[in-house]
């Protein structure tokens, strides 16, 4: 199962792209409210999540998702639920996935040390102790990062890869007319 945390001020495209194609590879995907089951993004897009943060304590995903966008990426870092959460997966070596700003709070956790990682252009100092990469998606072990928006559909792709592997990645891609 893949968490999909939202929180107010969350970007859009960052977050439901990954939500529609790993829909589209037959992932379990559920999303999260940060804070209640109506979210608004940044650009006034209300979505109802599955689920509320405080749902969320005994479950164990192989992956959460971590959408970028301001105020949502400070409303997931100011976020208990989430931080644990982020931690439980950093323990158990579950996929932990963020874009845009969020792989900021990866760094703020200290857990990009030594890890190749990505984010929005301005937000590289906070990935600290990470080794910054220009691409648009980037994998290192657990943690797989991108730079924002307009990688968004790369980043679905990629996660798709890490739970499902390149063929059924290939095919999602294929049948959306991007490969």
């Amino acid at each position: 199962m893949v968490l999909v945390f939202l929180a107010q001020g969350f970007e859009e495209i960052e977050a439901l792209a990954p939500v529609d194609l790993l829909r589209r590879a037959n992932v379990d995907v559920r999303t999260v409210g940060v804070g209640g089951k109506e979210i608004a993004g940044s650009h006034g897009i209300v979505v109802k999540a599955d689920m509320t943060d405080k749902e969320i304590a005994d479950e164990m995903p192989e992956m959460i998702v971590l959408p970028g966008g301001m105020p949502g990426t400070l409303n997931l870092e100011a976020s208990e639920a989430v931080r644990n959460m982020i931690l439980k997966c950093a323990e158990n070596n579950c996929y932990i996935a963020a874009i845009c700003a969020a792989p900021s709070i990866l760094g703020h956790m200290g857990l990009l040390k030594g890890k190749k990682a990505v984010c929005f252009p301005g937000y590289e100092k906070d990935l600290i102790g990470a080794d910054v990469q220009m691409s648009k998606v980037c994998v290192d072990g657990n943690i797989v990062t991108a730079r924002g928006a307009g990688a968004a559909i790369d980043f679905a792709l990629e996660l798709i890869g890490c739970l499902k592997g390149e063929a059924v990645a290939d095919k999602i891609g294929k049948a959306i007319v991007y490969k």
